[in-house]
């Protein structure tokens, strides 16, 4: 597989694979299913794998463990701290929690369910308002001298949080929602992190989904399916949505490729240190989604995307979660 470098000389494969929909609960009743779905992406030549304390919490990170080891030397790990999770009962107090004494609790407890003495790549989950920024990267810093992190990233962060904390620890990468229907990193983001040399690992590349065009008027999505609660899948908007949907089927068809390639494609070609992240429980549609490292966008297929001119309508998560995730 393709090999791409994000910033600090992280180099990893050019797609990654995010196992949150692996299982968030505290069991996970098709674990040997998805463990046989994480080796096989190393088999595919993938990488780069990402989990967090808070999937679960904690049987995803145990899961992810289980599935490299024997392996380690052929993967590199990313995982996160951040929200406010009771150390010793795994209870999510609800809210974040960036003190400097909780993130060196959540990295040994890490390393541990990761069966690693070594976490690759560790992330701020989200921005703690309540902890300086300096503190945060400062604490990540003891952690890499101590050889119990190898490198420090943030997700969701602002322009303004990202410059703070690269100026004590250099940051190698941002995690963040980009796609064709989330297009506000262009903003002010990526080129903060062109500036900076940073790369970023966009998450949600398929708009959770839509962009693969499975998804029309008439999906129904079950109750406990966060996308029935998202403004931009809901009536009117998803109706006025379905535009980016029709200009990818348009696009596959002529690449003999399908949407959810195409859209992938897109965000390779936008610059050299992305590294999309997807996740997927099938491995026809891992393969299917490695398949984009073999589409070539031409100029003429980017300038016809651009031109279309398409704005997402409706807000990418429902207003409760925005609140509660600083967003």
């Amino acid at each position: 597989m393709q090999k791409r470098k994000l910033g600090s000389g992280l180099e990893v494969s050019a797609l990654a694979l995010g196992a949150m929909g692996y299982g968030k609960g505290r069991e996970i009743d098709d674990r040997p299913q998805m463990i046989a779905l994480l080796r096989a992406a190393v088999d595919h030549g993938m990488d780069f794998f990402d989990t967090a304390e808070v999937y679960g919490p904690w049987s995803n990170e145990e899961m992810v463990g289980e599935a490299f080891s024997g392996m380690r030397d052929k993967v590199k790990i990313a995982t996160k701290f951040g929200w406010d999770i009771d150390q010793e009962t795994g209870e999510h107090r609800g809210g974040v929690n960036s003190r400097p004494e909780q993130i060196r609790s959540v990295a040994e407890k890490s390393l541990k369910r990761l069966k690693t003495d070594y976490i690759d790549l560790f992330y701020q989950h989200r921005v703690d308002p309540d902890v300086p920024m300096e503190d945060v990267a400062g604490t990540v810093k003891d952690l890499i001298a101590e050889g119990k992190v190898r490198w420090f990233g943030l997700s969701e962060a602002g322009a303004g949080s990202i410059r703070r904390a690269h100026a004590v620890q250099p940051v190698a990468a941002l995690q963040s929602e980009y796609s064709l229907w989330t297009r506000e990193p262009e903003d002010e983001i990526i080129p903060t992190l062109e500036e900076l040399g940073i790369g970023l690992v966009p998450f949600s590349p398929l708009g959770k989904g839509f962009l693969t065009g499975k998804i029309d008027t008439g999906t129904q999505f079950a109750d406990n399916d966060l996308r029935a609660q998202i403004p931009r899948f809901q009536g009117d908007a998803r109706t006025a949505n379905l535009e980016i949907v029709d200009l990818l089927k348009r696009m596959a068809k002529r690449h003999g490729a399908t949407p959810a390639q195409v859209a992938l494609a897109w965000l390779l070609e936008q610059k050299r240190w992305i590294v999309p992240l997807f996740g997927t429980r099938r491995i026809e549609r891992f393969e299917e989604n490695i398949g984009a490292l073999h589409i070539r966008l031409s100029a003429a297929d980017l300038a016809e995307i651009d031109a279309a001119g398409f704005r997402t309508t409706g807000e990418r998560y429902p207003e409760a979660i925005l609140k509660r995730s600083g967003l």
